[in-house]
C-alpha cells in the first residue's frame, strides 16, 4: 500500500453530437510506451495554481491539470479519441436517456482501498449537495449502481457533450474519505489528495508555486513511465534558459524562440487556436451598457494589427463569434466589426458625446474607462489602451495580479478587463462562457433568444441542427457583445523527448489546451 502523502510545506486555504462510444471489454495488459524517467521537470511562470484536490485547485486549466495526476475520471481522452479511465466500456440508452459505464475492477485508491460503483453514485450525489467549478452538476438527475461494478447515470434532459463535459472532467472522489467532508474547499488534510490516479502528491508548497508527485506503485495500469514530476516556477523570459541547461524537461515557449529551441534538440509542439484573448466589458454600467458603445469599441481596435505587431503574426485575429475560422462550427457571416475609427466615432457621437480635443465628453463629463488585465497580458493592453485613446476614449490602464483582476471581474469591479480561456471546441463552450456565472463568463442573459438557443443547442442530438442553432449564436453575440475576442495565440510547447508529449483531442478534460494529458506519462494499454 502507498504511504500516504506527506507536505513539506504549510498549506494555506484556496479560495477560489458527440457519439456515444462502445467499447471492447474491459482489460489493464499495458505496453510501455517509452523507457523509463526517473524525474521529470516542468516550468510554469506562475507557479501555484491551488490545492491539487478537485474542490481547491484554482479554477484554470492549469489548476485541473495539476489535480488530475492524482483524481481520475469515468473516461478521458488521448490525442484522438475518448479513451477508457475508470470505465472501460459504456453506452448510450436513448430510451431513457442513461448511460451506462462498466467500471474497471481491479483499481484501488491510493491508501488501498477498492475502488467500487459507490464511489460513483456518491461522487455524482455530493456534487449535487456541493457543485463542482468544472461541471454542471444538474445534468445528472441521478445515478445507481446496478452491481459493484456498472453505474447507470440518468439524465435530466438530452446533453450532447456529456462525454465531453461530465464524464471525461468530473474526477472521482472516494466515498470513504469524503463520505463527512463538509466543506470541500476547506479540506486540505493528505487525505484530501487520495485518489486513483498514477500519482501521488508528494508535496505542494503555495509560496514556492511547486509541486512534487510520485509514482502510485498499485496504479491498475501497470507502473507509471516516470518515477517523479516536479512542476517548478520559473518567469517566462527564463525559461529557454530553463531547458537548454537542463534545469527542466518541458516548457511553454514563445514563438521567437521556436527556431532557436527547436536548434537546441528540443521538440516543439504546437496547437491550432484553441485558447482565446478577450477584451471583458462590464455592461452593467453605463456607457458600457449600451449595444452600440460596446459596437464602437470594437470598431477601434484592430485586431488583424494586434495579432501582427504585438504577437508578430504568432496568433490569429479573434471572431466577434467567439469561434476561431478553424472550427468546424465557425460561422463565416458572424458580424466582424473591421476596423473603422471613423464608424466608432459615429456610433458614440450618436449617444450625445461630444469630441472635444482629445477626448469625448458628455454633460461635462470626460468618457473615461478603465483597463485592468494581469502582467501577462501588458503588452496587449497597451496596445487596446493607445487604440481606444484615438478614437476619443480616455484610457485608465493598470496590470494587477493574475487572480486580483480574476476577483474584480467576478465582482463586477472593473470597466473593461483583458482576460482569456481556453476550451474553444466543442460549442458548449458558448453557454459556459457567455451565461455561465464564472469570473471569465460574460454573464450575459439580457437577450432571450441568444439564452434559448444556447439552452438548446446542448440538448440538439441532432448534429445539423445543433449546428444551425451554433450558427445563429454566433451572430447573435457578436451583436450583442458581451465580450470581444481579440485574438487566438498560437501555442508552443518545447520538450526534451523523453516522453511523448502531445495535445489532447479537445483540450484536457473540459478543453484545456495544454499538452500535459496523464497519460503521457502512464504505461498506456
Amino acid at each position: 500500500m502507498p504511504a500516504a502523502p506527506k507536505f513539506l510545506s504549510k498549506i494555506a486555504i484556496i479560495i477560489l453530437v458527440i457519439p456515444p462510444l462502445l467499447l471492447p471489454a474491459c482489460s489493464n495488459d499495458a505496453v510501455p510506451t517509452s523507457p523509463q524517467v526517473e524525474s521529470y521537470t516542468i516550468a510554469d511562470s506562475t507557479g501555484d495554481w491551488g490545492f491539487p484536490s478537485p474542490y481547491a485547485s484554482y479554477s484554470r486549466g492549469p489548476g485541473y491539470v495539476r489535480m488530475s495526476f492524482v483524481f481520475e475520471t469515468l473516461v478521458w481522452k488521448n490525442a484522438a479519441a475518448f479513451v477508457p479511465q475508470l470505465a472501460c466500456k459504456w453506452s448510450y440508452n436513448s430510451d431513457d436517456n442513461s448511460y451506462t459505464f462498466e467500471l474497471q475492477q481491479n483499481v484501488k485508491w491510493q491508501d488501498g482501498t477498492d475502488f467500487t460503483a459507490d464511489d460513483v453514485v456518491f461522487t455524482y450525489n455530493y456534487t449535487k449537495a456541493h457543485p463542482y467549478q468544472w461541471v454542471d452538476n444538474s445534468i445528472v438527475k441521478s445515478a445507481q449502481a446496478l452491481d459493484r461494478y456498472t453505474v447507470k447515470l440518468c439524465l435530466g434532459k438530452p446533453y450532447a457533450p456529456f462525454l465531453q463535459n461530465v464524464a471525461g472532467v468530473q474526477p472521482i472522489l472516494p466515498k470513504h474519505i469524503w463520505g463527512n467532508v463538509i466543506a470541500p474547499e476547506e479540506f486540505l488534510t493528505p487525505d484530501a489528495v487520495i485518489g486513483t490516479g498514477p500519482y501521488i502528491l508528494a508535496d505542494y508548497s503555495k509560496a514556492r508555486g511547486t509541486y512534487l508527485y510520485k509514482t502510485n506503485d498499485n496504479y491498475y495500469l501497470g507502473k507509471p513511465a516516470v518515477d517523479e514530476i516536479k512542476f517548478v516556477k520559473i518567469a517566462a523570459e527564463m525559461t529557454p534558459a530553463a531547458l537548454k541547461k537542463g534545469i527542466v524537461d518541458s516548457a511553454a515557449i514563445p514563438a521567437e524562440v521556436v527556431d532557436d529551441i527547436k536548434a537546441a534538440g528540443f521538440i516543439v509542439i504546437s496547437e491550432p487556436p484553441s485558447w482565446n484573448g478577450k477584451l471583458s466589458i462590464n455592461f452593467k454600467k453605463e456607457p458600457l451598457s449600451s449595444k452600440k458603445f460596446r459596437q464602437a469599441l470594437a470598431y477601434a481596435i484592430d485586431r488583424d494589427a494586434l495579432a501582427r505587431i504585438v504577437f508578430r503574426g504568432n496568433a490569429v485575429s479573434g471572431s466577434p463569434g467567439m469561434m476561431p475560422s478553424t472550427s468546424l462550427w465557425y460561422n463565416p457571416d458572424t458580424p466582424q466589426y473591421e476596423y473603422d475609427p471613423a464608424k466608432a466615432q459615429e456610433l458614440i457621437e450618436g449617444l450625445g458625446y461630444t469630441l472635444q480635443s482629445e477626448y469625448f465628453t458628455k454633460d461635462g463629463q470626460p468618457l473615461k474607462l478603465s483597463l485592468i488585465a494581469a502582467a501577462d497580458y501588458k503588452d496587449v493592453g497597451q496596445f487596446i489602451a493607445r487604440q481606444l485613446e484615438q478614437v476619443g476614449i480616455d484610457i485608465d490602464f493598470q496590470t494587477l495580479e493574475a487572480k486580483t483582476v480574476d476577483a474584480r471581474v467576478g465582482a463586477w469591479d472593473f470597466d473593461l478587463s483583458i482576460y482569456g480561456h481556453g476550451g474553444i471546441f466543442d460549442p458548449s463552450i458558448l453557454y459556459r462562457m457567455i451565461l455561465g456565472d464564472s469570473f471569465n463568463s460574460a454573464r450575459y442573459s439580457q437577450d432571450a433568444e441568444l439564452t434559448r438557443l444556447l439552452n438548446a443547442q446542448l440538448s440538439e442530438m441532432n448534429a445539423s441542427k445543433r449546428k444551425d442553432m451554433v450558427f445563429r449564436i454566433q451572430e447573435l453575440y457578436a451583436e450583442d457583445l458581451p465580450a470581444l475576442t481579440l485574438y487566438y495565440p498560437k501555442s508552443h510547447w518545447a520538450h526534451d523527448g523523453s516522453i511523448p508529449l502531445y495535445y489532447t483531442m479537445d483540450g484536457v478534460a473540459v478543453g484545456v489546451p495544454i499538452p500535459l494529458n496523464r497519460m503521457s506519462f502512464v504505461q498506456e494499454k
